[in-house]
């Protein structure tokens, strides 16, 4: 059994009621400047942003890195070709403009 989804239409109406009831209820709304709920004392807040420590010097690895790709090359034998596949004919689908299935074929 599937949960029923909501349409949009449902969802605004559900909003607009939610806001009419608030306001019957002596709610008040404020309308604030676009931008000004994400400012902290007029500016920016910088707290969550991840560059507020200073660039660090980063070890040079080329050697660490060189080792590895030659163990992998090492390691890498070379493989026989692959046997072929007997071809064998597949069967295919042909589907009529609405997607339903009209017929089989067998292709090569």
């Amino acid at each position: 059994m599937t949960k029923p989804v909501k349409t949009k239409a449902q969802t605004r109406k559900e909003i607009e009621s939610q806001v009419e009831r608030f306001i019957r209820q002596q709610g008040e709304i404020k309308q604030v400047e676009m931008g000004a709920s994400g400012l902290q004392d007029g500016k920016y807040n910088t707290s969550h942003i991840g560059f507020i420590e200073p660039k660090k010097d980063r070890t040079p690895l080329n050697h660490v890195v060189a080792a590895i790709q030659q163990r992998k090359s090492d390691k890498k034998a070379p493989t026989p070709p692959a046997k072929e596949k007997s071809k064998q004919p597949k069967k295919k689908i042909i589907y009529d403009d609405f997607g339903d299935p009209i017929r089989y074929v067998w292709e090569d």
